[in-house]
């Protein structure tokens, strides 16, 4: 075949595909082949043919076979790009890049449109395999062949803003350099939007301040775009809160974070963010109360940030609020979620502080929880302030030996360590070695004279140890008065001088203000409302008695805070007031059925009130509880009598004189 036959074989096969006979275009190629195999042409029209055909294998071929013979010609390449492009073909999607990089080698100096065009799809194709650097690298040549070819301002600003929009959700799983692309393409936005200020503007300076504050690196970049945003926008609040998490994430507490609270409670006084800065500043200058109560307020309307939380049941600790304290923990720790970076920081510091609390609560299943807490804290096993920590868990689960290991192994490694000789004493102290315990809190004092616990503890030593150290002023008052000047929130200091004023002292005034106090601290402390209520009746004080006594009422959920309610009972019993004794004594009961003693009181109450057959009732369920109440027996008899059940009566008054020959009631009955 003449090269004069082989053009009009070409020109045949072009034809027969442009009339969609692809056999036939198939028979006129294989005839050019067989003249000149490395016909170019040929190759292209039977990848061409065969893709129509449904024969995708031999038309890559087709087409490899002529990009091997002419690797810069369009034509094979388009035709590859083509195929791929096709929805049967699966698993090509590495290949189709491949291409596309290549038609942009070839569109380069040429055809700008088509190259755009090609651009285009390949920034498609990465953002579907979620390739985001390549997305991020593709788009940025895009953009600079257009800035090269004088694009106008406001095509660019929607260039960079398509880029935001293809990278936005990557923000999470980006490598740097992608996020620095990201970054870049947020700023370029934003000078090349029009008008400033604008809606458009407002709108994406807001979302490069979001974006900012995933980067944990970007603090002095974040802190100057929310500066300049503030600058331009001044009645936005959204600049403001996001600079105020920041701080409040960072942990560090300058004068500029301050200010940044105050002037965002100026501008909105409900802000989460600014109340939980506030809450913060109390806390540090030691306002417990107010720091939970504007902690709280905040994380209310911004639950979403770990170091607010840890703050909280750091202020809660200070108030002894030990398991809202773990609440406010296990918040912290669900925020943070898988933390990277500085927040695996906070996450340490809120399983330590978790398990801090729950060696506070002191019972079994708290110290397991807490041993729980501290087995996830990275390098634990290193800090001795963590092993001190897990010792006391020990010590309160009841594992002697494994707390008595962490005691000696600590002694001999951190011997200027307060926590070891703290540990050692509450062993001691629990296993009532009293002069032992003594020298151990002596130690500990000696290196960390500041901390309540240990002056209590020591205190609590001196208590037990003999009468002579409970009543040397010098001893137990001395450590109780510390450790409450310490902690003024630590109410078993104040029980504790409660007691030495009422025992020791014989200071019935002082040691009622030191209960009252103590149960002002701790509402679950029966023993110190019991005592200031008593200690006010014996000093003639019922209306101080009466306030705590209804304070504690009023609070009290069905079926607890029995001492109250029997207290009050007694004391409307006392007064001739029945009625109101009745429904006081019912409520004990419900806290503690098998009373004896109550249930004497209430047929008294019932009694006194003229509620006879009830009155019986409550006096032989106090004879059943307790057989050796005869003044219930008697009660029940004379009841029986004044009902005219005679039989019953006189039974029982005989039942009564078998124990007890001369009860002179049961005679007269």
């Amino acid at each position: 075949m003449s090269s004069k036959e082989v053009k009009a074989a070409l020109k045949s096969a072009r034809d027969a595909i442009r009339n969609k006979e692809y056999k036939e275009a198939l028979k006129h190629c294989k005839a050019v082949l067989k003249q000149e195999k490395n016909n170019y042409n040929a190759w292209v029209f039977i990848g061409l043919a065969a893709a129509e055909l449904e024969q995708p294998d031999q038309a890559r071929g087709a087409y490899k076979k002529a990009i091997e013979l002419e690797p810069n010609q369009l034509l094979a390449w388009q035709g590859l790009a083509n195929l791929y492009e096709k929805p049967n073909q699966t698993d090509v999607k590495g290949d189709l890049a491949d291409v596309y990089q290549k038609l942009l080698q070839l569109y380069e100096s040429g055809d700008k449109q088509k190259w755009c065009d090609v651009c285009n799809k390949l920034v498609e194709l990465y953002h579907q395999e979620k390739k985001y650097l390549e997305v991020a690298e593709t788009w940025q040549k895009l953009i600079r062949m257009k800035e090269e070819e004088g694009a106008e301002k406001t095509e660019l600003h929607q260039l960079w803003k398509k880029m935001i929009q293809l990278l936005k959700d990557s923000t999470r799983n980006q490598d740097n350099k992608t996020g620095q692309l990201l970054l870049t393409a947020f700023e370029h936005a934003l000078l090349s939007a029009d008008p400033v200020p604008g809606e458009d503007h407002q709108n994406l300076y807001k979302d490069f301040i979001r974006c900012l504050s995933e980067f944990p690196h970007e603090a002095a970049r974040l802190e100057k775009a929310c500066h300049d945003m503030m600058a331009l926008y001044p009645t936005m609040v959204y600049p403001l809160e996001v600079l105020c998490l920041h701080f409040v994430q960072s942990g560090t507490l300058s004068e500029n974070a301050l200010h940044c609270f105050s002037r965002l409670l100026e501008m909105d006084a409900n802000s989460g963010p600014g109340i939980i800065g506030f809450g913060i500043k109390c806390l540090k200058e030691n306002k417990y109360k107010e720091a939970v109560k504007s902690l709280t307020e905040g994380l209310q309307k911004t639950n979403q940030c770990p170091a607010a939380w840890l703050y909280l049941a750091e202020a809660q600790m200070k108030i002894h609020e030990h398991r809202n304290a773990v609440l406010s923990c296990n918040q912290a720790l669900e925020a943070l979620g898988t933390p990277e970076g500085p927040n695996f920081r906070w996450k340490n510091l809120a399983l330590q502080l978790k398990a801090e609390t729950l060696v506070k609560i002191a019972d079994a299943d708290a110290a397991e929880e807490a041993i729980k807490a501290l087995e996830q804290i990275a390098d634990g096993s290193s800090d001795p302030v963590v092993l001190a920590l897990r010792g006391q868990a020990y010590l309160n689960k009841g594992s002697m030996d494994q707390a008595s290991k962490i005691s000696q192994e600590l002694l001999l490694s951190h011997p200027h360590l307060a926590e070891a000789h703290a540990l050692e004493g509450f062993i001691h102290y629990s296993q009532k070695n009293y002069e032992q315990a003594e020298k151990s809190f002596l130690n500990a004092i000696e290196r960390k004279a500041g901390t309540a616990e240990y002056h209590q503890y020591l205190g609590l030593t001196y208590w037990f140890m003999s009468v002579e150290t409970k009543k040397d002023k010098g001893k137990a008052l001395t450590q109780f008065l510390k450790a409450a000047k310490l902690d003024s929130y630590l109410g078993c200091a104040f029980r504790y001088l409660g007691n030495y004023y009422r025992d020791i002292a014989g200071d019935k005034s002082r040691a009622r203000g030191c209960y009252k106090k103590a149960f002002e601290l701790d509402e679950t402390d029966e023993e110190s409302g019991t005592a200031a209520v008593n200690l006010s009746v014996e000093l003639g004080d019922m209306d101080t008695a009466l306030s705590i006594l209804n304070e504690v009422t009023e609070k009290a959920r069905p079926g607890r805070a029995k001492w109250a309610w029997l207290h009050r009972g007694l004391y409307y019993l006392r007064t001739g007031q029945p009625s109101q004794a009745v429904a006081d004594l019912q409520a004990a009961l419900r806290a503690d059925p098998k009373d004896s003693n109550c249930w004497e009181s209430l047929g008294e109450a019932y009694l006194n009130r003229g509620s006879y057959s009830t009155a019986l009732k409550s006096f032989r369920k106090a004879s059943e509880l307790n057989p050796g109440l005869v003044y219930s027996i008697y009660r029940a008899a004379a009841l029986e009598q004044i009902l005219g059940k005679y039989e019953n009566a006189i039974a029982t008054y005989q039942e009564i004189l078998k124990t007890t020959e001369d009860y002179v009631p049961a005679l007269k009955g």
